[in-house]
């Protein structure tokens, strides 16, 4: 079965309270960063069927490592810090295929 998606990428944007015992990707910038990616992927013309999706997620339960984001199908885990991290993981895993090592989780 063919996949609808090319790729699919989910960012956590889980939000706890400031006096939870884990950390949440929200309070690491997480909803500007997916906000950059679905506009940059819309930019470079790669949105929609047959091509990439890039959604928001709930709790993908790997707060220790966040803020999160995962690409299937492949299944690869990325943890990123800015603009430039999210730059490289579509310039070279969504775009050219070869995913960023220095970036997965």
């Amino acid at each position: 079965m063919e996949s609808y998606y090319k790729h699919h990428v989910f960012f956590c944007l889980n939000e706890r309270g400031a006096d939870a015992p884990r950390p949440c990707c929200a309070r690491q910038g997480a909803q500007a960063m997916q906000d950059y990616a679905k506009k940059r992927i819309k930019q470079l013309g790669l949105a929609g069927k047959g091509e990439i999706r890039i959604n928001k997620a709930g709790c993908l339960d790997r707060c220790e490592e966040g803020p999160v984001l995962v690409v299937y199908p492949e299944g690869v885990w990325y943890t990123y810090v800015d603009q430039d991290d999210i730059d490289e993981i579509i310039d070279s895993h969504l775009v050219q295929g070869q995913p960023v090592e220095r970036l997965m989780i």
